[in-house]
């Protein structure tokens, strides 16, 4: 029996429920999971489509390709380690090809909105209206 870890979310004012996907990227879990608890800015992202993102500059992470996709489905958010752009969190609302200044780029799709995925697409159009907005992750009970 595998132990599912539930991460809690706040996003602006939206509350969502994401499940790790530590089966499938167990290095990227492990390392957001010593980022917990983690308060930042989701941000409209600039040429991927309908997604948002964290930017975490040149903090580099030694992670391996895991689980990774360049098209992220609504509800996933993927972690791109760094190397060749910025580091950074994505989450898509919706439709989503992963793209950087430098062109398309693989992420580590290691966490899916399991609860409150309903909300994803207002909460992308008052990131991208509206402008940045607070995002904070937890530890689930």
């Amino acid at each position: 029996m595998t132990l599912t870890t539930r991460i809690d979310i706040t996003a602006g004012p939206y509350q969502l429920v994401a499940r790790l996907e530590q089966e499938l990227a167990p290095r990227t879990c492990d390392a957001f999971l010593r980022l917990l608890p983690w308060h930042e800015r989701l941000i409209h992202v600039r040429w991927s489509g309908e997604g948002m993102w964290i930017p975490m500059g040149n903090e580099h992470f030694d992670l391996p390709w895991e689980n990774h996709s360049c098209y992220p489905r609504p509800g996933e958010f993927i972690f791109y380690p760094g190397g060749v752009s910025e580091t950074e969190i994505l989450l898509a609302y919706g439709e989503v090809r992963f793209s950087s200044k430098f062109g398309q780029l693989p992420g580590n799709r290691f966490l899916t909105v399991v609860e409150g995925a309903e909300h994803l697409a207002e909460l992308g159009k008052m990131v991208l209206w509206e402008g940045a907005q607070p995002i904070q992750f937890r530890l689930g009970a």
